[in-house]
């Protein structure tokens, strides 16, 4: 993908993080199950590259939650940024050096290690603890499904939007 194409695709993946996340809460609470958000910003690290998919990470929930009531910024939203922007990061990163299921293991466990950590100190300036058995049960156990649904529509996404665009200089 060209320069331009890539900062076409993180904007449109950017737009992405905002929508995606009101469509699956207009159903219901699904946004802590089905993750809508990560899958954009997985998006964007896998196709982008680490710095447009740490930007995508680190900006898609600070852009919702000023433009929607959800997250809530402090201290949802900085913790989702962490996380995502990690995401991001690692994705892009991985991803030139190893398979795409490799970038997506290795980022999603990063991730969730961020968010543990974020939400531990955030949480924890706030006056409320932060357990592993929550850390495990919201990084793990409520959001395997959307977990699934990452490592199963991504990598033939990805393919495909390559496929669209090859590379070209």
């Amino acid at each position: 993908m060209t320069k331009t194409t890539k900062l076409v695709v993180a904007a449109l993946c950017l737009a992405l993080c905002v929508l995606l996340p009101m469509v699956f809460h207009a159903f219901g609470m699904l946004g802590p199950v089905f993750l809508p958000m990560h899958i954009p910003v997985l998006l964007c690290g896998l196709l982008c590259g680490p710095r447009l998919g740490l930007l995508c990470g680190l900006l898609g929930p600070i852009l919702s939650g000023v433009l929607t009531p959800m997250p809530v910024l402090y201290p949802t939203g900085v913790a989702m940024a962490l996380e995502l922007g990690t995401y991001g990061l690692i994705s892009g990163w991985l991803v030139k050096k190893y398979n795409i299921y490799v970038a997506l293991v290795c980022a999603l466990l990063c991730g969730r290690a961020v968010s543990g950590l974020a939400n531990t100190v955030l949480l924890g300036m706030l006056g409320n603890g932060y357990s592993l058995k929550a850390f495990l049960t919201a990084a793990f156990v409520t959001g395997l499904p959307g977990i699934a649904v990452q490592l199963v529509v991504l990598p033939p996404l990805v393919m495909l939007v390559k496929k669209a665009f090859p590379n070209r200089t």
